[in-house]
């Protein structure tokens, strides 16, 4: 069985933030900002970012024109001087490519990922692919990761592409005020199984919106990061600090 991505913290490193799931998009402008002055202000040697940092990424070439994914780009390279920002694949987000890496600086990192840090081993994962009776969602997500699926979309113009994330988005939305509607959560089982693999205690995801932490058994555990939302009441910008203390949950409000 192949192991796990593994990334092994130099020992400058004293602090490790992890976020995920800030949806940021034009129309939530706080969010946004939120986002930009924790970059700006975050005292961590390096930062985590376990997808759906954006609602929606129709593509690279969206960040070289002048607009909102341009300005998540120059935000994003301003931070990069300061500490290194490694980015993992989200739902909304995995579109996202090396072209935006590169111009922004930050670090593309598999899903899932070892993180070493003080001595001790940290799963990361954005978390879909553990919520095993969304079976409808990962067959779709099955599809839509394919090499061949992801070059037919971008070939197509931005405007077109636009408007595909509109529709996405409104179909979401219709998804979430269903009645009856239950979201999926993480199996434990499955989780279980992937800390064994790796050789960890921990498991840190997102995905589920669902903050807190887990007990899975036998000195297993997973940590739900908080989704952002800055215009909400209150207000939402949570993270989870790593250090040699263990993780910390700090609130940004």
């Amino acid at each position: 069985m192949e192991a796990f991505a593994e990334i092994v913290a130099p020992a400058s490193w004293r602090t490790v933030d992890l976020i995920s799931d800030l949806h940021l998009q034009a129309a939530d402008q706080t969010t946004f900002e939120a986002r930009r002055g924790y970059l700006e202000t975050s005292p961590a040697d390096a930062i985590f970012i376990l997808g759906d940092l954006f609602e929606v990424w129709i593509g690279d070439d969206a960040a070289t024109l002048p607009g909102f994914e341009a300005q998540c780009a120059d935000v994003l390279r301003a931070a990069t001087t300061r500490r290194p920002i490694f980015f993992m694949h989200g739902n909304r987000d995995f579109l996202l490519g090396p072209a935006f890496a590169a111009q922004c600086g930050i670090t593309l990192i598999d899903d899932p990922t070892v993180l070493v840090l003080h001595d001790r081993r940290w799963l990361l994962s954005h978390g879909d692919l553990l919520c095993l009776d969304d079976v409808e969602y990962l067959r779709f997500r099955a599809q839509v990761r394919t090499p061949e699926w992801k070059a037919a979309v971008l070939a197509h113009p931005m405007e077109e592409r636009r408007a595909l994330a509109r529709s996405v988005r409104a179909q979401s939305e219709d998804r979430k005020q269903s009645p009856g509607m239950v979201w999926a959560d993480v199996d434990a089982d499955a989780a279980r199984k992937w800390l064994r693999r790796a050789h960890a205690t921990t498991l840190i995801h997102g995905h589920t919106h669902k903050p807190g932490t887990h007990d899975l058994g036998d000195g297993l555990e997973r940590m739900v990061l908080s989704d952002w939302d800055a215009a909400a009441h209150p207000p939402r910008a949570q993270l989870l600090c790593l250090s040699a203390a263990g993780a910390q949950r700090v609130d940004l409000r």
